[in-house]
C-alpha cells in the first residue's frame, strides 16, 4: 500500500520545514510549497491525498488555491491554518469547501489528528487505499447543532478541531444562542467526553459563595458548612468545566481562577491542603469581553488565557434557513413530551417565522413552539395559534417590511425615466440593506443566484 500523499502550501520556510519533517516521521509523503502559483502547478500534475493551506500568501490567497484544487479534484480534501482568526475567515474556507480550519499556533499533534480524519473519512467511504496508522474514530457527539447554514457548520468544524486538545474556549454570543450546547458539542467530541461536563452560571452564584461553589469546602469553613462539599473544579476533574456569563465574575475571584488555570492547584474553602485538577475550560458570555477588558470589569491576562480558541456563535436572524429546520425540530420534541399530535406548520406560520427578528434568538423560538404546543390541538400549527404578543409582533414586523418596500418603490416611480442597470443596483442595495449585509439571503429574495450578485456588485465597485 503507498504512503498517503500530503502538500504544505505554507510561505514561511521554517514552518513548513518543520510539518514536512514531522510528517514524513509519521509516514507520509510531503511536499512543502512557499507560494500558491507553485502549489496549484504541482496540484495540477499530480492531486494528493491531503493539502495542508496557509491563508496568506506572498502572492495569491490560500484561498484560490483551495478553489482550485477543489476545481481540479472535487474529493480533494484541504486542511486550512492561519493566524487569523476571523470567523469570517473560517466561514469562507467552509463555503469553499475546506476540510478543516486550524487556528495558529497549534501543536503538530492537533494537525496530524486533522490530517488523519481526512484519511479516515476516504477509508470509510472507499475512496482512499493508503496505509496508515490512524487514531481511534472521534466520538459522535449526542449533543448537536440543528441547522444548515454556513455559519453553523463552521462553528462545528471549529469546535471539532479544538475537541483534539486541551485549549480553552470562549464562546461569544446574544443571549439565547446555543451557547451550553456548543459547550456540550465540544465536550462530548473530545476524547473527555466519558468524564463529568460541568456548568456554573457565573452571574447567578453571589460572590461571597462563589469561591466555595468553584473549589468546595470543608467542615466548618463556615457559618452553614456542615459537611465536606466537592466544588465544580473537583467534580469536572478530567472532564470539561464550563463557566457560563463569565464576565459577571468579581475581580478578586477573576484572580483566583486566574491561578488555577496557571497551575491546576487550589485548596477547598478551610483547608490548607492543597490539589489538582485536569479540566478542560470553556467560557462563554453575552458581552464584549474585548469591551469589558478595556473597561476594567475583566482582567486582560486571564481573557488571554481563555481566549485561545474564540467561538462566536451567530443570531437566530442572521440563519434564516435554520429557523424552519429548527422549528421542526422543537415540534417534534415537545409534541413527544407532551403528548401531541401535531405534524408541522402552516404555509403563513412558517413565513410569520422567517419575517419574525427573534431577540430572545433560539430560546425564543423553542418557548414560542412549546406554548403553542402546550395550548392547542391539531395536525398543524396556524398563525392564529402562536401566543398573542408574539403574533402581534410578527404582523407589525411584516407590515413594516412591507411599508419600507413600497415607499422604496414610490421613490422611484417619477417622471424622470432612470436607467435599467441604475434601478438593478438600487434595487440589489436596498435588499443587501433590508438583509443586514447578508449577500446570499439577499440573492435568495431576489431570486438570483449569489454569485449573480457577488459578480454585480464587484463591476459596480469597479466602474466606481
Amino acid at each position: 500500500m503507498s504512503k498517503p500523499i500530503l502538500y504544505i502550501v505554507e510561505d514561511s520556510i521554517a514552518a513548513g520545514a518543520m510539518y514536512k519533517a514531522y510528517f514524513e516521521k509519521k509516514g507520509y509523503e510531503v511536499s512543502h510549497f512557499v507560494d500558491g502559483f507553485s502549489a496549484m502547478s504541482a496540484i495540477k500534475n499530480k492531486v494528493p491525498d491531503v493539502i495542508i493551506q496557509d491563508v496568506c500568501l506572498p502572492d495569491v490567497s490560500g484561498i484560490d488555491v483551495l478553489k482550485f484544487a477543489k476545481k481540479i479534484d472535487k474529493k480533494t480534501e484541504v486542511v486550512v491554518i492561519t493566524s487569523n482568526s476571523s470567523i469570517d475567515v473560517a466561514v469562507t474556507a467552509m463555503r469553499e469547501g475546506a476540510y478543516d480550519f486550524i487556528e495558529k499556533p497549534f501543536e503538530n499533534e492537533i494537525l496530524l489528528s486533522a490530517v488523519q480524519s481526512v484519511l479516515e473519512q476516504s477509508i470509510s467511504s472507499g475512496t482512499q487505499t493508503v496505509s496508515t496508522n490512524l487514531p481511534g474514530a472521534k466520538v459522535k457527539s449526542d449533543i448537536d447543532f440543528i441547522g444548515d447554514s454556513i455559519s453553523v457548520q463552521t462553528v462545528k468544524r471549529i469546535l471539532n478541531s479544538a475537541a483534539r486538545s486541551k485549549a480553552s474556549v470562549f464562546v461569544t454570543g446574544e443571549s439565547g444562542t446555543g451557547k451550553e450546547v456548543c459547550a456540550e458539542y465540544l465536550h462530548d467530541c473530545s476524547n473527555r467526553h466519558d468524564k463529568s461536563f460541568v456548568a456554573i452560571n457565573c452571574a447567578a452564584i453571589p460572590a461571597d459563595l462563589f469561591e466555595s461553589e468553584f473549589f468546595g469546602h470543608v467542615k466548618g469553613a463556615f457559618s452553614g458548612a456542615i459537611s465536606d462539599r466537592k466544588g465544580a473544579v473537583e467534580m469536572a476533574n478530567g472532564g470539561t468545566l464550563f463557566l457560563d456569563e463569565l464576565c459577571e465574575m468579581a475581580l478578586p475571584l477573576q484572580a483566583k481562577l486566574l491561578r488555577f488555570l496557571q497551575t491546576g492547584l487550589y485548596s477547598r474553602v478551610g483547608s490548607s491542603d492543597v490539589v489538582s485538577s485536569d479540566v478542560r475550560v470553556v467560557c462563554a458570555t453575552n458581552r464584549n469581553p474585548q469591551k469589558e477588558v478595556a473597561d476594567g470589569r475583566f482582567r486582560e491576562d486571564l481573557y488571554y488565557r481563555l481566549n485561545v480558541i474564540p467561538v462566536n456563535l451567530p443570531p437566530l436572524r442572521e440563519r434564516e434557513e435554520d429557523i424552519i429546520i429548527l422549528a421542526h425540530f422543537f415540534l417534534q420534541e415537545k409534541c413527544k413530551s407532551a403528548n401531541k399530535l401535531f405534524k408541522g406548520f402552516s404555509k403563513n406560520t412558517e413565513k410569520a417565522f422567517l419575517s419574525y427578528d427573534w431577540p430572545g434568538n433560539i430560546r425564543e423560538l423553542q418557548n414560542v413552539i412549546e406554548n403553542c404546543v402546550v395550548m392547542n390541538e391539531g395536525d398543524t400549527v396556524e398563525l392564529d395559534m402562536l401566543p398573542q404578543f408574539k403574533r402581534e409582533a410578527l404582523k407589525s414586523n411584516v407590515s413594516t417590511a412591507k411599508k419600507s418596500l413600497l415607499s422604496e418603490i414610490e421613490a422611484e416611480l417619477t417622471d424622470e425615466i432612470i436607467p435599467l442597470w441604475q434601478v438593478e443596483k438600487e434595487a440589489i442595495e436596498s435588499a443587501v440593506h433590508i438583509c443586514n449585509g447578508n449577500i446570499p439571503l439577499a440573492a435568495v429574495k431576489l431570486g438570483i443566484s449569489a454569485s449573480t450578485l457577488y459578480r454585480k456588485i464587484k463591476n459596480w465597485e469597479e466602474l466606481a
